[in-house]
């Protein structure tokens, strides 16, 4: 196994590159499948190598419930400095384990209060809520029926075809199911930090795909340019009463990075890019670490289970 089971936890920084240009020459809906199919793979690896790390921490602790052969020397010297590593390893996986399930609950209780304010309302797709706070976001059901949340003191701030455009935007945010992609990165990077510029990317990239699939719907670019614009400027302030971690007209920037794009032509739909292009280098090193992550972890793992079973009396 030797030193490639460290290999999953640093290369995730293979996906750097691609994280900053899928921003800039891909399709948002390629660029957040794509970043969000790495973030996964990547964060899935270097959580089993450390699990598998961890075992070997483990067995050196007295009084562990592990069988006495996962200590022999043979299953310690399967992971390079082992005394000091397998240690560590066990703080840092119980910390992943709690970040992810802290980012969990926390979503999950979100969506219950948010689903709780509206109980009063009518059971429509479009909740309009009695606030002169202007804010708007997209809430999924999760059992229920999606909605789209806005508030009177949004609507009253735009004008009717760029209330469509609000509305179109936020139905694209419901019918991509863009919340799972963020919920997605959000964990992988609790699991990695190196992945956190991966989270930050797709954060974009969901508005934007959201962006272009209302102008698509509303038949002009400009004018939802202009109601992001307009959404932004009246929504200063009011981020405090949008439930945190739902998608919205103006959340996830930076806004002036996605009116410019509205005002520019539509990018083109790719499933992949050029590999003689910068973008295509920096998606294919990205897809290559999450192969090797993959094989790396898998690796460790099948040489890890050889190991234990050999050292384990029958």
């Amino acid at each position: 196994m030797g030193v490639f089971v460290f290999l999953p936890l640093v290369l995730p920084l293979t996906a750097w590159p691609i994280a900053r240009l899928a921003e800039q020459h891909l399709h948002p809906r390629t660029a957040t499948r794509l970043l969000t199919g790495v973030a996964a793979v990547m964060a899935v690896c270097s959580t089993l190598c450390l699990a598998l790390v961890m075992v070997v921490g483990t067995a050196q602790l007295p009084g562990n419930p592990l069988p006495d052969g996962w200590s022999d020397p043979e299953v310690r010297a399967a992971v390079p400095y082992d005394e000091v590593v397998g240690k560590a390893a066990i703080p840092a996986l119980c910390a992943v384990l709690v970040a992810c399930c802290r980012t969990w609950w926390r979503l999950a209780r979100v969506r219950r209060r948010a689903h709780r304010a509206l109980a009063g309302l009518r059971d429509t797709e479009v909740a309009v809520l009695p606030d002169g706070e202007p804010y708007a976001y997209a809430l999924p059901g999760g059992g229920r029926r999606d909605r789209v949340v806005v508030t009177t003191g949004l609507l009253e701030c735009l004008e009717p075809a760029e209330r469509r455009a609000l509305f179109a935007h936020e139905r694209a945010h419901l019918a991509a199911r863009h919340h799972r992609f963020l919920l997605t990165v959000r964990l992988a990077a609790q699991a990695n930090p190196f992945l956190r510029p991966l989270r930050t990317a797709v954060s974009y990239t969901t508005e934007r795909w959201a962006d272009e699939d209302a102008a698509q719907t509303v038949g002009s670019r400009r004018t939802v340019a202009r109601a992001i614009g307009r959404a932004a400027l009246v929504s200063r302030g009011a981020s405090a009463a949008t439930p945190p971690g739902l998608a919205g007209l103006a959340a996830a920037g930076p806004v002036p990075r996605r009116v410019a794009a509205l005002l520019g032509p539509a990018p083109a739909v790719r499933t992949w890019p050029s590999l003689f292009t910068t973008v295509g280098v920096a998606a294919w090193g990205a897809a290559t670490g999450a192969v090797v992550s993959a094989m790396s972890s898998a690796n460790s793992a099948v040489t890890m289970v050889l190991i234990l079973h050999a050292a384990t009396p029958l």
